[in-house]
C-alpha cells in the first residue's frame, strides 16, 4: 500500500471514528432547542467570564461538526444567537460555517470523490453543468438559495474543479445573507422568557425572514444572471 493511500486510510478511519464518537456518546441530544433553552443562563454567564475560549470553543465544534457533515447547523447558528448577539454572532458563525464548509470540499475531494460520485451522483450532472457554464457564479446561487441541502453542496463541489480558495469565499459571501437571518432568529429566540414572548415583533419579524428569504434571494439571483448575461 502506497504512502498517499495509508495517509487516506488514517484520515478516514479518523473521521469514522469521529462520527462513531458522535453517535455512541448521543452528542445529538445537545443539539435541539430544549437543550439550547435549558442552557442558555448557564452558557451567557460563562460566555460573560471567559469570552475568549468560549468564542474558540464554539468556533472549534461548529467547524468541526459542518467539516463531518454532521446534524446540528441550524441550531448551532441559533445557540450563537442567542449567546452571542447579531453582529458577532454573524461574524463567528460566517467564518465558521465557511472554514468548515471548506474542510468538508477539501476531505472530498482528497478522500470521498469515488463514494461521493456513487451515493449522489444521479445529482451530479447538473451542478457539473452549472459549473462548466457559469463557475463560481454557480456556487453564489447554490448558497444564495439552498436548491441543495448545505452539506451536499461541499461533498459535490469537491469532485469539480472550483480552487478551495475561490470556493472558501464565494461560500462566505453567498451564505453570509441566509446566517444574518437565522442569528437573528437564534437571537430573537434566546430573548424569549415564556409563551407570551413567542407573540414578539423580533421572533415574528425574524420567522418573517425566514420565510420570504429564499423568494428575495431567487429574485436577486435571476437580476444578476441577466445583468451577466448582458456585458457578455
Amino acid at each position: 500500500m502506497s504512502k498517499n493511500m495509508l495517509k487516506k486510510v488514517f484520515i478516514l478511519i479518523a473521521i469514522l471514528l469521529a462520527v462513531l464518537a458522535f453517535q455512541l456518546l448521543n452528542l445529538g441530544q445537545y443539539l435541539n432547542l430544549t437543550y439550547l433553552k435549558d442552557s442558555q443562563d448557564a452558557f451567557g454567564e460563562f460566555y460573560n467570564d471567559h469570552k475568549v475560549i468560549t468564542i474558540v470553543s464554539y468556533m472549534l465544534i461548529y467547524i468541526t461538526a459542518t467539516a463531518l457533515s454532521l446534524p446540528g447547523a441550524v441550531i448551532l447558528t441559533l445557540a450563537g444567537g442567542a449567546m452571542f448577539g447579531l453582529v458577532s454572532g454573524s461574524i463567528i458563525i460566517s467564518f465558521s460555517s465557511s472554514i468548515g464548509a471548506t474542510l468538508a470540499c477539501a476531505v472530498s475531494r482528497y478522500l470521498l470523490r469515488d463514494w461521493v460520485q456513487n451515493k449522489f451522483g444521479d445529482r451530479l450532472q447538473k451542478i457539473n453543468t452549472g459549473m462548466e457554464k457559469e463557475g463560481g457564479f454557480y456556487l453564489f446561487t447554490l448558497r444564495l438559495v439552498p436548491v441543495f441541502p448545505f452539506f451536499i453542496i461541499n461533498l459535490v463541489m469537491g469532485l469539480t474543479t472550483i480552487r478551495l480558495k475561490t470556493f472558501y469565499w464565494v461560500s462566505q459571501l453567498g451564505m453570509l445573507p441566509a446566517t444574518i437571518v437565522y442569528v437573528n432568529a437564534g437571537k430573537e429566540i434566546g430573548e424569549i422568557d415564556s409563551l407570551s414572548g413567542i407573540l414578539s415583533p423580533g421572533l415574528i419579524l425574524s420567522f418573517v425572514l425566514l420565510g420570504i428569504f429564499p423568494i428575495v434571494a431567487k429574485k436577486i439571483i435571476a437580476k444578476l444572471r441577466q445583468e451577466r448575461n448582458t456585458h457578455e
